[in-house]
């Protein structure tokens, strides 16, 4: 018989609604069960496309006898924490000071309170069992000792990552800059690119810095690095080099076999980053990333209403990878004579080229003039047939059991994909890539929001009616402050005001239930949320840039946009109270670093006013400026537009609120910035 997740729509839970565990989802029904059973709680959370997670309940969820110590002893919760990261934030926190490390699948045993004695990640069967009976017989016999330790463990978590108010101004300079950076730089991998050790991960936020910084502080290390490790990415197997799109990491320091889950989040930040970079570098690979991205973003990951889905599963078919790797005996029956070129350009072997026998994963390690000469081709007609053989490859591979889908629909997410699009758009002028952005952006104010809230996550299983948005889950500030950052790309983009109004709108949601006058930050959870036993600031940048940094950002261009002096004052608050532990540790802290370059270099404001405004738009995004904002259109209300309207088309370069004399060339624009 099902357990209780059966009433779920989380992909994940829903895996495990037919497991013999008498599994229940977070709520009032299982956590007043533990305090009338007085029983401890057992907490698991992971995530559908979470390897490990699979194996684990595969090994042990799945066992009856296993499942008999779980349900005699524990009440038994199952949490998605792609659904409740508040809650995961909490246990992981509790797992970190516990153990030293985390990870997913997340499992923490508590009291009948929730409060945190015991945590860990992945178990074997044997060790989960002995843990179980071990933990439920100290609970019997030793509980005062149980609650002593969870004083002391809940303690640790309130009192962990506190962010102090600092009353001091800072100025900022170039030599803050290069002191994150030296001390940074150390890390890199100048061979293979991203850091020196494996694991690797993207940590798309990081690089995104080191463009950033090469650039403006003309340093010829950041410029090696970045350019190394987008190459590197580009040519390895953590890219799909068949269907676009990547992996969440790669498991060697070469970025050759990856971790085959493809995440939302990975993606949206890479199309940025890649199309930043083409912005300043016309390197037709870039390009070529960001087309093959979003085309794999549109084909499986787009549901038909516009919003986005979380996530591709590593598995298929219970194997790791499946989907993606071939044999090469595969390949001469999809390719024929032509199998000997494609295997060259994606180094394929008989023997295979990882761990699993004769099996191969796609990458490149030369580059095509390199595979053409040795095959005696020019580069156009290489380019040509490898299209062709990979098309070839494409289609074949369709026909395979595929990757399981998590069509949950996150609001922090699409935020981020939606950001993507748009900056797609704004750089290489592709109407479809705003379109799309257009049709979400409408999909997440029909679905997601109502009187000026977001909600957490989007099911498409009912009405749209007042009582589906009072029961679904609230969203956190990670879904603003994703969704305001994307709204104001989207005015930039278009220079539509009405979604600037939107993204001012959210932030005063915000900062209404959100923001903590004590520390000058964001909580995690707004102040009308569930209770749990902390609440949380989410400060430092990991995976994704933490919601604390984006809000930062965002309150410092729509300071800007609105001249609202209270929103420049709260971002600089922010960042001064971050700027000691970016000196510390530049990597945990990307986006507040982006902040900090801002502040150091400035920001142009540059408003474009007049009947030809989207073309002298377009012009510009043709030059890399990362310091700037644009404005402008044929009317609008914003402060640095007023008296800027007339029947010529001009161009004005403001900073600090100052306007140099306009003028109606983008080059002569151009000389003002430079």
């Amino acid at each position: 018989m099902p357990n209780n997740l059966i009433y779920e729509t989380s992909p994940y839970l829903l895996q495990h609604a037919n497991n013999p565990v008498n599994w229940f989802a977070w709520g009032k029904e299982a956590l007043t069960r533990a305090k009338d059973k007085n029983k401890l709680i057992l907490v698991s959370i992971g995530y559908s496309a979470c390897h490990w997670c699979h194996v684990m309940e595969h090994e042990s969820f799945e066992d009856e006898q296993v499942a008999q110590i779980m349900n005699d002893h524990f009440v038994c919760i199952k949490i998605d924490r792609e659904e409740r990261p508040d809650i995961d934030q909490i246990y992981m926190q509790a797992v970190q000071l516990m153990t030293g490390r985390g990870g997913w699948p997340l499992n923490v045993i508590c009291l009948p309170d929730q409060r945190p004695i015991y945590g860990g990640t992945y178990f074997s069967k044997t060790d989960w069992m002995n843990l179980l009976l071990n933990l439920a017989d100290f609970y019997k016999t030793k509980p005062n000792e149980a609650e002593e330790y969870a004083v002391r463990l809940t303690e640790g978590i309130r009192e962990s990552e506190q962010i102090k108010f600092i009353e001091q101004k800072t100025e900022y300079n170039n030599q803050d800059l290069i002191e994150i950076f030296d001390s940074w730089k150390r890390h890199f991998d100048l061979k293979e690119g991203g850091y020196n050790r494996a694991p690797k991960f993207p940590l798309p936020n990081n690089w995104l810095f080191m463009l950033r910084y090469s650039h403006l502080m003309n340093d010829a290390t950041a410029r090696e690095s970045v350019f190394l490790t987008l190459d590197k990415m580009a040519f390895g197997g953590i890219y799909d080099q068949i269907g676009g799109g990547f992996a969440r990491y790669s498991v060697d320091e070469r970025w050759h076999v990856p971790h085959f889950e493809k995440m939302l989040y990975d993606n949206s930040q890479l199309v940025s980053l890649y199309a930043e970079a083409w912005q300043l570098t016309n390197k037709p690979l870039y390009k070529q990333i960001v087309y093959e991205t979003l085309d794999f973003v549109k084909r499986e990951l787009t549901s038909p209403e516009g919003g986005f889905y979380a996530a591709l599963d590593a598995d298929s078919e219970g194997v790791e990878g499946k989907f993606y790797t071939f044999t090469r005996e595969e390949l001469i029956e999809i390719l024929g004579a032509d199998e000997k070129i494609f295997s060259a350009y994606y180094n394929l072997s008989d023997e295979g080229n990882w761990e699993e026998e004769q099996t191969n994963v796609f990458f490149r390690k030369t580059n095509d003039e390199y595979i053409a000469k040795q095959f005696g081709l020019e580069i156009t007609d290489l380019e040509q047939k490898i299209d062709e053989l990979k098309m070839k490859v494409f289609n074949h591979r369709s026909t395979r059991v595929r990757p399981g889908l998590d069509n949950k629909i996150l609001t922090s997410w699409n935020g981020m994909m939606l950001k993507a699009y748009v900056d797609a758009y704004r750089i290489f002028d592709e109407q479809d890539f705003l379109d799309i952005a257009i049709a979400n952006i409408n999909f997440i104010v029909t679905h997601a929001s109502r009187n000026g809230k977001l909600k957490r996550v989007v099911t498409m299983t009912g009405p749209l009616t007042d009582k589906y948005f009072d029961e679904a889950l609230p969203a956190f500030l990670d879904d603003y402050a994703l969704v305001i950052e994307a709204l104001i790309s989207l005015y930039e983009a278009t220079f539509n005001e009405m979604w600037l109004l939107q993204a001012n709108f959210f932030t005063e949601t915000v900062i209404t239930n959100f923001f903590d006058d004590s520390t000058g930050m964001f909580f995690y959870t707004s102040a009308s949320g569930e209770q749990l036993i902390a609440r949380k600031q989410e400060i430092m940048d990991n995976v994704m840039p933490s919601s604390n940094s984006v809000m930062a950002h965002n309150l410092y261009k729509l300071g800007y946009y609105y001249d609202k002096q209270d929103y420049l004052n709260k971002s600089a608050q922010m960042l001064r109270n971050v700027y000691p532990l970016i000196k510390t540790y530049g990597s945990a802290y990307s986006n507040w670093a982006l902040l900090l370059l801002t502040k150091v270099f400035g920001i142009y404001e540059i408003a474009i006013t007049g009947a030809d405004f989207e073309s002298k738009r377009k012009e510009i995004e043709q030059h890399y400026i990362p310091n700037k904002i644009l404005l402008g259109g044929t009317f609008g209300t914003l402060p640095l537009l007023q008296d800027k309207w007339g029947a010529e088309t001009l161009i004005f370069v403001c900073r600090n609120k100052t306007c140099q004399l306009p003028v109606s060339d983008v080059a002569e624009a151009l000389k003002q910035i430079n």
